[in-house]
């Protein structure tokens, strides 16, 4: 199947946070109800304006997955759940490297299948944060491409 990796509008950011919500269900599994409540109206009305957002999209032109950098920072990257385990997060990551600089990411310490995937992808842990940007507590692991 071929992908297409491209600039969205804002008028997909609905289907965006859908997205996000059903692979935070799946992935994050330390959050809370509450906490998918907190973040939710933040993704849909600061975080994805805040950032260079691409979205990858299926032959049919439909919308499995998005990617968002700034500042050679992956901020975030999140696929429909149909669109796990079919080389999509590389295909995404392999973008946000190659075309738009990214060196670094981000992620929750408990979130063990994003770590992994970011380590085999050649990312080393650099640093680490007890709190997130929310100051909320869940550690975040800092990482950069080996170099």
């Amino acid at each position: 199947m071929n992908y297409k990796i491209e600039k969205c509008e804002p008028s997909v950011f609905p289907l965006l946070v859908e997205i996000w919500e059903d692979s935070v269900r799946k992935t994050h599994n330390f959050l809370s109800e509450e906490d998918i409540a907190y973040f939710k109206p933040l993704i849909l009305n600061s975080y994805l304006h805040a950032v260079d957002l691409r979205v990858v999209r299926d032959s049919d032109s439909q919308i499995l997955g998005f990617l968002g950098v700034a500042e050679e920072n992956l901020e975030m990257l999140f696929l429909h759940l149909n669109a796990f385990g079919k080389g999509l997060g590389r295909l995404c990551l392999d973008y946000a490297i190659n075309e738009m600089g990214v060196e670094k990411v981000d992620v929750n310490e408990q979130n063990e299948q994003a770590l992994g995937f970011y380590l085999h992808c050649g990312f080393k842990i650099i640093g680490r944060s007890e709190l997130d940007p929310q100051g909320k507590p869940f550690p975040i692991l800092h990482l950069a491409l080996k170099s």
